[in-house]
């Protein structure tokens, strides 16, 4: 029987759910399907055009891709997710979906797809370097690895860890100087995300936005005088990541981003988090030191011209 590709609706989530759960091959990200799929199909939709599909065989979904535009440059599509049921993998699935996906893109008015996380909502930075079959298949279909990421884990397993070291002594010091450290709420979001914009730059308003106030999810700031030095959330892809996070310029080496980062973990271990994903890294020092973290994924970026 022919394989056919579909647009997928929300009433077929739970299927999708589903065929991520087995078809994930890391447990970490099997147990997560249910937010991944939340992220990257419902709450992106809000910022950016997002579509996905599924792959048949009769009544059978063997696999799913969802592939969105970039909300900043309509001449980049995404690809954020590709599920293949283990049982039907290399019989062109994977391709089919993809090629289909590279369509859609290029209707939208893309001109260059990438295998890569699309900010604020994405599932990984690119593809895990243990996913060796997802590898394979996008220098097959003609993909060129352009840049590599990677995330931290701070383990929060025991209460001697690094990552849950007190930071109360070091916010006494801060209020020594004047600066006051604190949960982040609702009333906060505008300053927050004009200070991420101004600061920073980038996709962090949304994932403010995903972070302060929802369940599962927060965020603390630092500040003087009622002028933000600095800020640390966590839960905006799902509860186990953690980011984003920024200190001004004339706050850094104050301590400030130490303690910001341990209050987020700190809340993320009462949640029941055992291992925090320190997602798509930049400063591997900090957050070593601050919190005994280290590096465990990898991760392959790719990237490929339309009609190249």
């Amino acid at each position: 029987m022919d394989l056919e590709i579909a647009e997928l609706g929300p009433d077929q989530r739970h299927s999708v759910v589903d065929l991520c759960g087995r078809a994930l091959d890391l447990p970490e990200d099997a147990a997560e399907a249910p937010d991944v799929v939340d992220a990257l199909w419902t709450r992106a939709a809000a910022d950016r055009p997002v579509v996905a599909l599924g792959a048949y065989r009769g009544t059978d979904l063997l696999g799913v891709l969802v592939c969105s535009g970039a909300a900043g440059d309509a001449r980049l599509g995404h690809v954020d997710l590709v599920a293949v049921d283990p049982a039907h993998r290399r019989g062109g699935v994977g391709r089919a979906l993809l090629s289909s996906a590279e369509r859609i893109l290029a209707g939208l008015g893309a001109a260059e797809v990438l295998l890569a996380g699309n900010p604020p909502y994405y599932a990984w930075p690119g593809i895990d370097v243990r996913y060796t079959p997802a590898v394979c298949a996008a220098l097959a279909l003609g993909y060129r690895q352009d840049r590599t990421a990677w995330n931290m884990t701070a383990d929060l397993s025991y209460d001697g860890s690094p990552a849950l070291r007190p930071t109360e002594p070091a916010e006494a010091r801060l209020a020594g100087r004047g600066v006051t450290v604190r949960r982040a709420g609702a009333g906060d979001l505008p300053a927050l995300t004009e200070f991420a914009r101004a600061t920073f730059g980038g996709a962090w308003d949304a994932e403010l936005a995903g972070s302060v106030g929802r369940d599962r999810a927060g965020c603390h700031l630092a500040e003087r005088d009622g002028e933000l030095l600095g800020f640390a959330a966590y839960g905006s892809s799902r509860p186990s990541w953690f980011g984003p996070m920024g200190t001004a310029p004339a706050a850094e080496g104050s301590g400030i981003g130490g303690v910001l980062l341990r209050r987020c973990l700190r809340d993320q271990r009462a949640a029941g988090v055992t291992a925090a994903q320190i997602g798509w890294v930049g400063p591997v020092p900090f957050y070593s030191g601050s919190a005994g973290a280290r590096i465990e994924r990898v991760f392959f970026l790719y990237r490929k011209a339309l009609g190249a």
